[in-house]
């Protein structure tokens, strides 16, 4: 399997490539880095000494380019930013290609564009798969795990945690894309409520539960992201009566200061260029400058931390006649396996949906993970890689 991955010079396209060629990985034949930051390039490919690794220099806006590098190979994982605004154009030039796709952008802003092109992808007879990272992707099939132990669903919440133990750091180091964060904190989401999609505000929705140490009590609020765009209209959801499905998200509380003090000094809108001195800024790009470069110039001063992170979903309705509610969770804490990876989660969902999709013959078309994914397959991934999954299923039976 020959595995092009578009975008992926930064730390996550390096977890992703460190995934695809690890004992946890099978048949990967190839992996291709492709980027326009020759820097970065560089750095990678010192880093990463495995002889079916490679890099290569590409301007991932010249379609043509995009076209070439993808003709021969067996999938395209889209790294790029989603607001990058490149998304679609990739995303039609893998299909121009011939190869199959998968993207990990999980803010919904293209999702139903991409599901549009569903026929074409049909018609083609081949298979793309969005939002295949950790939220979205592998929090799409716990919904579904959790949607199978039922006959009928009132609702399926989906939450997200993160918790830094140890010594606050001098430095900020963002958990993943800054881009994704701001508009995390400052854009509306769209929730699915009593039946129908409905915009919350940013920052709503503010809801309390006691979770395991080391999180503990744990506050969680509604954030823009595509779960709810896709899972309750899911095949084998949607028939069950869905009524409510939604997404939440915890940072730890430091950087949960952070990005909500940002947001309040505008930076929310950072692709709204700024006037400094006659020269049009974009306020995300000199956040992000500044962020690397501090980083860069303040390397020795991170203190050794633990990150823990939760991903659940729990759903209330009925099985066997009988008022049932259901908890599928997936935790990751800090080892040394994790250790060379930046947000394992998202990077090795990454490669477990890569691996999965070449897999899986037959199934052309434009789809979300949980109408993609058996979720037996994709459990056993992630225990490959020392995930750790409950799924707990609680009939309440009448005294």
């Amino acid at each position: 399997m020959r595995v092009v991955i578009l975008g992926g010079a930064g730390l996550m396209g390096k977890g992703i490539a460190l995934d695809l060629l690890s004992e946890q990985s099978e048949d990967v034949t190839a992996v291709v880095v492709a980027d326009s930051n020759k820097k970065a390039l560089s750095g990678l490919n010192e880093a990463i000494q495995d002889k079916r690794f490679s890099v290569f220099h590409i301007d991932v806006r010249e379609a043509d380019a995009v076209r070439d590098i993808l003709s021969e190979a067996q999938v395209c994982i889209n790294a790029v930013p989603t607001f990058a605004g490149l998304q679609m154009d990739i995303f039609k030039a893998s299909l121009d290609a011939g190869c199959p796709y998968i993207d990990l952008g999980g803010m919904g802003i293209y999702t139903q564009k991409q599901k549009d092109l569903h026929p074409l992808w049909q018609d083609a007879g081949l298979s793309a798969v969005l939002g295949c990272g950790a939220d979205p992707g592998m929090s799409n099939v716990l919904c579904k795990a959790v949607a199978e132990k039922l006959d009928s669903i009132e609702n399926i919440n989906l939450f997200w945690a993160g918790k830094i133990v140890g010594p606050d750091s001098p430095v900020l180091i963002p958990l993943y894309n800054i881009y994704t964060l701001l508009a995390e904190y400052h854009n509306s989401s769209w929730q699915f409520l009593d039946g129908k999609l409905r915009e919350q505000p940013a920052q709503s929705g503010h809801e309390t539960i006691i979770l395991p140490e080391p999180f503990g009590e744990t506050e969680f609020m509604f954030s823009q992201h595509s779960e709810p765009l896709t899972v309750p209209f899911a095949k084998g959801i949607a028939e069950k009566g869905i009524n409510e499905m939604t997404w939440k998200l915890h940072l730890p509380e430091q950087d949960d200061r952070i990005w909500k003090s940002l947001v309040k000094a505008g930076f929310g809108s950072f692709d709204e260029p700024v006037d400094l001195n006659g020269m049009k800024v974009s306020p995300g790009e000199l956040l992000s400058a500044v962020i690397s470069r501090n980083i860069e110039r303040n390397h020795e001063r991170l203190p050794e931390q633990e990150d823990y992170q939760i991903h659940f979903a729990v759903g209330h309705g009925e099985c066997g006649g009988l008022p049932t509610t259901v908890r599928a969770t997936v935790t990751s804490v800090p080892d040394e396996f994790f250790s060379e990876y930046h947000d394992a989660g998202t990077s090795m969902n990454a490669s477990i949906a890569a691996q999965l999709l070449v897999r899986q013959e037959g199934q052309a078309g434009v789809f979300s993970p949980e109408e993609f994914f058996d979720v037996s397959r994709y459990f056993a991934e992630l225990k490959k890689r020392r995930f750790k999954i409950t799924l707990d299923v609680c009939t309440d039976v009448p005294v």
